[in-house]
């Protein structure tokens, strides 16, 4: 059995979980939050119970340290050598990284110009590998991709209709993320059909604060709704999704704003917040349009049927689909918003259950049996799917070695 810790760092957050592999069994997990401010807040699993603490964590090296530190204090480990790999989710891989890659120094160069491509994200994870590289030495660390998933999406779907020399030059493309939650939810699907994932056209719908719609064929994505950044695709809690681009300047021109604060409107300001005026939280938005708000209501609608009309598409684009997924946050637990996006779908061969959408179990159909194209609502588990690569990977050195 292996020890791995699979890592989500961010701008001020490190998500952890420790999982022993290959059995896939969760040890611990967590969550060091409000690094660099003076009350920060370190979670941990002990037990089956959730342990809060306040403590002040100046960056991302003292949460490794305190994180690792808990491990032991906790006697969930007795030395820092139980852990075999450490694996890391970084947002953007850019055409450099088509799958999980080991960290070297060497590989560490080429991921640093990335950061251009996602500056909110990428070093942040930097940042992430960096401290665990210190703290652990030579345990082995993994970098797992968001856009990795994506790479296979051919260059009619992934290139944009701008003069060539932006790609060649600029690497101006669709990228596409939420990568490693498809692909997870997409495995899992064929399991629960008992079909080969070679046979299958699926449609996978990651809705979260951040969502993504991706179509899945014979196991590979070919197409994805986010694109050259995460602002492209349907509507979000704060993101506005695509719009026309002639909207940018025309709003710079009326409001005289820079770029960069209507680049900030449309990532933070507008989406679900911007529809409803109150909030980016789908679940207060639900509760608003149960009591009537206008507002509310039509940001429920908006949301739905951006994700419909991808749904439709990609159907198209495969000729076809044999199943449907929900989830992340939203999909997983709004059966409004999955009602809304699969009415009028009858057309394409979706029979869905109102009575069985409503249900509350973690992994279900939500289609009646002879549906044609099968509906699931499947949670996601991106450090699983971290912990699969590290594992197979530093297997791979141990077998080389």
């Amino acid at each position: 059995m292996s020890k791995i810790m699979a890592i989500n760092a961010g701008s001020s957050s490190l998500k952890f979980q420790l999982i022993e592999m290959p059995a896939e069994r969760v040890i611990t997990k967590g969550i060091v939050e409000r690094i660099g401010l003076t009350e920060s807040i370190f979670s941990i699993l002990v037990d089956g119970q959730m342990k809060k603490e306040t403590v002040q964590i100046r960056n991302h090296e003292k949460a490794v340290e305190i994180l690792l530190h808990r491990l032991i204090a906790q006697q969930i480990i007795n030395s820092f050598n139980e852990i075999d790999g450490v694996g890391h989710r970084v947002a953007h891989g850019g055409e450099v990284f088509t799958e999980s890659t080991l960290v070297t120094s060497e590989q560490l160069k080429k991921l640093e110009p990335l950061t251009e491509l996602a500056p909110l994200h990428n070093p942040a994870n930097i940042l992430g590998i960096k401290a665990f590289q210190r703290v652990l030495g030579e345990v082995p660390s993994v970098m797992v991709f968001d856009t990795a998933f994506h790479q296979t999406m051919p260059e009619s779907t992934y290139l944009y209709a701008l003069p060539y020399d932006y790609y060649k030059k600029y690497g101006i493309r669709k990228y596409g993320f939420h990568g490693t939650s498809h692909k997870f939810v997409s495995e899992r699907a064929a399991a629960i059909l008992g079909r080969p994932i070679e046979s299958l056209r699926l449609i996978s719908c990651h809705l979260g604060n951040g969502a993504s719609i991706a179509a899945i064929e014979g196991g590979k994505s070919i197409d994805t709704s986010m694109g050259f950044t995460p602002l492209e695709g349907v509507v979000m809690g704060t993101r506005s999704g695509t719009i026309d681009p002639a909207i940018i300047p025309f709003i710079m021109m009326k409001t005289g704003k820079s770029v960069d604060e209507v680049l900030t409107i449309l990532n933070k300001e507008s989406g679900l917040l911007g529809l409803s005026g109150f909030s980016s939280d789908l679940r207060d938005i639900e509760m608003k349009a149960e009591q009537g708000d206008h507002r509310a209501e039509l940001a429920l609608d908006i949301f739905a049927s951006r994700i419909h009309q991808y749904i439709g598409s990609y159907a198209a684009r495969m000729n076809g689909v044999d199943a449907v997924i929900f989830t992340a946050g939203i999909g997983e637990n709004s059966s409004t918003i999955r009602a809304k996006v699969l009415k009028g779908l009858e057309f394409m061969g979706v029979y869905w259950d109102p009575e069985q959408n409503k249900l509350n179990e973690e992994e279900m159909y939500i289609s009646y049996p002879h549906s044609l194209v099968k509906v699931l609502k499947i949670p996601t588990n991106e450090e699983l799917m971290i912990a699969r690569d590290v594992y197979k990977i530093c297997d791979q050195i141990f077998v080389k070695g």
